[in-house]
Parts: C-alpha cells; structure tokens; sequence
C-alpha cells in the first residue's frame, strides 16, 4: 500500500531487518512527504475545477456522448460520468500519498472494464475521460508536482487499456 509499508513487508516475509538500501529508499520516499501533500492539496481542492475542466474537454472532442443515445446523455446519466471522475480523481491522490499504485489497482481498475461493459459504457470512452482527467489535473500543479502525479494518471490510463 506504501513503500514504506511494501519494504517492511518484504524484510519481514524473508525474516531479516531492512537493508541499507531499503532504509534509504524509505528516507528517500519520506522526504517527498511534503511534496506529495502539496500535489494532494492542490487536486483536492481543485476536484469540481478539474472534474468540471475534464468533462468540457470529453464532451468537446467526443459530443456523441452527450448526443440523444450516447453515455453521458441526460441529466442522471451526465452526473454519475462526472461522480466517476471525482471517483478517480480521488484514487490517483490515494496512489500519490501512498507513492504506490495499489490501491488505484485494486479500488480503481479490478473489475472496471467488467463494470463498465456491463453498463454499456465503452472503454475507449473511460481512457479518453481519464486522459481529460489529466490534463484538467496537470495544468494546476507545477511541472515538479506535475511530475510526481503524472504516472498514477498513466497507471490508471495504462490498466483501462489493457485488456482482461
């Protein structure tokens, strides 16, 4: 769920204290402590600019989706699309605190593409929605912070591309 927490585990499971290279990566991984609060921060209290900004930049490049028929059509079907991207959002500032992205696997992607099928909702829609997610993210952070939460992004996209 963490490093700290995966380093732990692993000199545990093989009876044997951390090593010095584990106990450096763990320092290493504490001291972007602040660093990665101020990227949760800035997501956080930025969620409806963002998810807001993401959703402009979907319906504007696929607006068959808010077309009579499409996913996103309607009043309800419009706010459970923007809940999903809060939902998401959310996770990818789990993946950064926990400089891990297990959660965003386990919360985010088992079983999505099961779901989403399911639902009638394409996924090549999901990843276009995901990439809109952050790009409407990115532009607030600076490119250090940028930096740090791009690839829990790419994690996210990367696992609604690949297939079951």
């Amino acid at each position: 769920m963490s490093v700290v927490r995966d380093l732990i585990l692993q000199a545990d499971d093989q009876l044997r204290y951390p090593t010095g290279g584990e106990l450096r990566s763990m320092v290493e991984f504490l001291s972007t402590g602040p660093n990665r609060l101020t990227v949760v921060r800035i997501l956080t209290d930025n969620e409806k600019k963002i998810v807001d900004e993401a959703a402009k930049q979907l319906f504007s490049r696929k607006p068959d989706y808010v077309a009579p028929g499409g996913n996103a059509y309607g009043a309800k079907q419009r706010a459970q699309c923007l809940r999903d991207f809060g939902w998401y959002l959310r996770l990818v500032t789990y993946g950064v605190l926990a400089g891990s992205t297990e959660l965003i696997q386990k919360i985010g992607l088992e079983g999505a593409r099961e779901m989403y099928n399911s639902l009638g909702v394409p996924m090549p829609g999901m990843v276009e929605s995901m990439r809109c997610l952050k790009e409407a993210s990115l532009v607030l952070l600076s490119s250090d912070d940028a930096a740090v939460a791009a690839p829990y992004f790419d994690f996210l996209i990367q696992g609604m591309q690949t297939p079951c």
